[in-house]
């Protein structure tokens, strides 16, 4: 099992710095989420030849393995010159995986949640477009509901991966969207366990009262979707209960830790992160007989 930093708080810092840092406090790996100088939020991936060989080298030289590239694109949008455009910038962004030496890439399922049909249809159009380019270079993508996209519910979400029918395509669980993909964190998992590759790692608040009603947004029943991702123990997330249904189904994969709430305090909230995910593996292992 790999567990991997997403340094999107330290995004800011160059390469050989944010490597340093994930080494440092022991982290194994990295997912690398959207950062301006690389590939940016929804638009053209950035990085040339220079900013790849930089990369590769604070790898090689802090013994991080890059575990995976989470680029986010509108390529299930409605509009059909936005989804084109998505496609042309995943094919950027599976080159410079294939360029960096990376296996895996992660995205949202995207697309909007008032046009749920004709997004889903929008999403078909591109994987028909990009799975064989997958295919043929050899990177596994990841799939993970998010709450604003087309599809927001776990059961859902897993259904489609498994009907995209592809030994390369897999299911990231984000425990932050806990409360969106459904309510039982362990039902969930157990669900998502024949396609679950990756967990993405933090808390979140509910958010709801008990009427059902989100208590921080008025007026009540606002459908914006709050959330933040906190460092664990700030929510409301049964971790326990995640990490001991994790190994109940026997998960092997990327464990991410993805606080992005504390920029001011980045490197200590990591460091927190690393060592109360590493408790939270130790409490779940089967009592030696």
């Amino acid at each position: 099992m790999k567990i991997a930093l997403d340094p999107y708080m330290l995004r800011d810092r160059p390469f050989g710095e944010v490597c340093r840092i994930a080494a440092d406090i022991g982290y194994d790996s990295i997912e690398l989420s959207p950062r301006p100088d690389f590939i940016p939020f929804f638009t053209h991936p950035r990085a040339d030849r220079a900013m790849v060989a930089e990369f590769r080298t604070a790898l090689q030289e802090t013994g991080l393995e890059l575990a995976s590239i989470l680029p986010l694109y509108r390529w299930s949008s409605p509009d059909e010159d936005e989804r084109v455009a998505a496609v042309g910038y995943w094919k950027r962004a599976i080159q410079l995986a294939v360029d960096v030496g990376c296996p895996v890439m992660n995205s949202e399922f995207n697309g909007r949640p008032e046009q749920a049909a004709r997004s889903e249809a929008q999403l078909w159009k591109s994987l028909d477009e990009l799975l064989p380019i997958f295919e043929r270079e050899g990177i596994r993508l990841n799939l993970e509901a998010h709450p604003d996209d087309f599809i927001e519910r776990n059961t859902d979400a897993v259904d489609l991966v498994r009907g995209i029918d592809s030994a390369l395509v897999g299911y990231v669980f984000c425990t932050p969207h806990t409360f969106y993909l459904g309510d039982d964190v362990a039902a969930m998992i157990e669900y998502a366990s024949p396609v679950l590759a990756q967990v993405h790692v933090a808390d979140v608040l509910n958010h709801r009262a008990s009427s059902g009603n989100r208590y921080i947004v008025n007026p009540p029943g606002s459908s914006a979707r709050v959330h933040q991702h906190l460092d664990i123990a700030q929510g409301e997330v049964d971790f326990a209960a995640c990490f001991e249904a994790l190994r109940k189904v026997g998960f092997d994969g990327i464990l991410t830790s993805c606080v992005f709430a504390w920029e001011e305090r980045a490197i200590e909230s990591s460091r927190f992160m690393f060592e109360r995910i590493q408790t939270l593996l130790a409490a779940a292992r089967p009592a030696k007989a």
